[in-house]
């Protein structure tokens, strides 16, 4: 075995000091070219792979998982999550869509009215409880730059139909994307662009209300 593997590993030099020696360095040129491409576009994979995802409440969002798949990771969306289920719209944010959801807080829930949230996930208030849902979502995924561009093509203040039917208003503070609801209340985007499968997240600070 040893004198097999000696016998070509000589024949290999040997094969190897035939060869022009400028073929030679150009064949080792191309041999090292080779490999700095193969570290850059594993560089640039890898890049690319942290630049799609987000951070929300302590969880990646994967753009390839849907609306619902990547806020059930998020610690910061128990209570949307729930509300969503308690009203029957798993299914409806699964979908194909696509579909911009502002996404409340827990900490947005919380300043609600003390028992607000109790009531809204009573049987009893499921549809009162989805036309609240609905009110945070928009037809078609739209980017915080389409919703500024909107803005400013609006002279400041666009209003935007909801899929509950009522309208919200975005308008900017600063630097800041801010949507205003029915009932006077104003949330600011803390988080955009969070890409999903099926559409967009922005996280907001406090809850719409039709």
């Amino acid at each position: 075995m040893i004198n097999k593997f000696f016998s070509k590993s000589v024949k290999f030099k040997y094969s190897l000091s035939m060869i022009n020696p400028k073929t030679l360095n150009i064949m080792k040129n191309k041999i090292s070219n080779l490999k700095k491409l193969s570290f850059i576009l594993v560089l640039a994979v890898g890049f690319t792979a942290c630049a799609q995802t987000k951070m929300v409440g302590g969880a990646e969002m994967y753009p390839s998982k849907n609306i619902v798949e990547n806020a059930v990771n998020s610690k910061d969306h128990t209570t949307l999550v729930a509300a969503v289920k308690a009203a029957d719209l798993v299914e409806t944010l699964q979908s194909e869509g696509p579909f911009t959801v502002f996404a409340p807080t827990n900490a947005a829930f919380e300043k609600l009215p003390e028992g607000t949230v109790e009531t809204l996930l009573k049987k009893e208030n499921k549809a009162q409880l989805q036309a609240v849902l609905t009110y945070h979502v928009v037809a078609g995924k739209w980017s915080a730059k389409d919703l500024m561009k909107m803005i400013k093509d609006a002279g400041g203040k666009k209003q935007i139909k909801t899929v509950n039917g009522e309208i919200i208003t975005a308008w900017m503070e600063g630097k800041n994307v801010m949507i205003s609801d029915n009932a006077g209340n104003s949330a600011t985007v803390t988080i955009a662009d969070v890409n999903q499968s099926n559409g967009v997240i922005h996280v907001i600070d406090t809850v719409l209300l039709p």
